[in-house]
């Protein structure tokens, strides 16, 4: 069985490309579908519109194509949520600069769950969160 992980990206994507800094405000979505710890395929979405208020929107968007997991450098508590809210796991990019190194980090098992220390505003001190004050 495939799981699909989604890592917020700069143009172009890819796993050569790098990490987007924070989740709602990327270039675009890289997917990686994987199967039995390997990674069976890649793919690139753009980023839909982050309109005010419109915090769930790309939530649900990743959400609708079947995304199980997220990695992310950056996010605010109410997209969070969202993830929690509609099955989606989210794990700290932490010190990550490429996406292909995050997803294998992940497939090892070396990154952390997201957690509300992690997100913007939320009070965490760690020197690897990338939000960049915004």
């Amino acid at each position: 069985m495939n799981t699909l992980i989604a890592v917020p990206s700069a143009a172009p994507g890819g796993l050569e490309a790098p990490l987007g800094a924070h989740f709602g405000h990327c270039d675009l979505y890289t997917l990686v579908s994987v199967a039995k710890g390997e990674i069976q395929s890649v793919d690139v979405i753009p980023n839909i519109p982050h309109e005010q208020g419109g915090c769930m929107a790309p939530v649900r968007y990743l959400a609708d194509r079947g995304v199980k997991r997220l990695i992310a450098g950056g996010m605010g508590m109410r997209p969070l949520m969202g993830f929690t809210e509609v099955g989606i796991e989210v794990y700290f990019g932490g010190s990550e600069k490429i996406v292909g190194n995050a997803v294998n980090e992940l497939l090892t098992g070396n990154l952390q769950q997201f957690t509300l220390n992690h997100t913007c505003g939320g009070g965490g001190n760690d020197p690897n969160h990338r939000c960049g004050g915004h």
